[in-house]
């Protein structure tokens, strides 16, 4: 597994939650063409809360994908579609289980 990740926490507005979703859905194809992302996860917690968690061989493979098309649609859409800027952190994986 790789050694870090991203976790990312977006709050959509409530009248753009389903926009999010699928921007999220459509981020799918961008990740699989980053050869530096090692597994790529989108996921919803509530109705307006969603999340990515995201990992990489190592720190430079993290930034890049910060610079990458993922962060940059996000980031575009951000002001119309979010409640608050996405809360990103840099986070240290210890452990995983992947079949």
């Amino acid at each position: 597994m790789p050694p870090v990740g991203l976790l990312a926490r977006i709050e959509a507005k409530p009248e753009h939650a389903e926009e999010v979703a699928e921007l999220l859905l459509g981020a799918l194809p961008m990740a699989v063409e980053e050869v530096d992302t090692r597994t790529w996860f989108a996921f919803r917690e509530s109705e307006t809360v969603f999340g990515i968690f995201d990992t990489f061989d190592d720190a430079q493979g993290r930034e890049y994908h910060l610079q990458g098309r993922i962060a940059a649609a996000l980031m575009e859409a951000a002001p119309r579609l979010l409640a608050a800027p996405p809360d990103i952190r840099y986070v240290d994986v210890l452990a995983a289980a992947l079949p």
